[in-house]
């Protein structure tokens, strides 16, 4: 089961200038992400691991965060520091933490 011992962080305390890794699919990272988000879908993280740098906490976020528990669990059983964003982006969209989107429409959680 995934989620046991994942660790956790609130919205709150993700810093500003922190890595935050979105493992959502195309369309949702394309209707609101956070500004500074890393985009790499759970379904490519295996692939892209690479990408991530183990040199630096990773505080990964979905959209309520079962897939981000089972990225930060892969991760850190491979030797990264990383945690699950607590409630995903819909618990982001709620804080009232900055968003962005790529499309022309005002950013939303989908």
């Amino acid at each position: 089961m995934f989620g046991v011992n994942v660790p956790v962080v609130e919205v709150s305390a993700v810093p500003g200038d922190g890595y935050l890794l979105d493992v959502r699919e195309q369309d949702e990272w394309r209707a609101g992400h956070a500004p500074h988000a890393v985009h790499i879908p759970l379904g490519e993280l295996a692939q892209r691991a690479g990408e991530v740098p183990r040199d630096r906490q990773v505080y990964v976020i979905c959209r309520v965060g079962g897939r981000s528990a089972q990225a930060v669990q892969a991760l850190n059983d491979a030797g990264w520091r990383a945690a699950n964003v607590a409630g995903g982006m819909s618990a982001w969209a709620l804080a009232g933490r900055e968003m962005t989107s790529e499309t022309d429409a005002a950013p939303e959680v989908i």
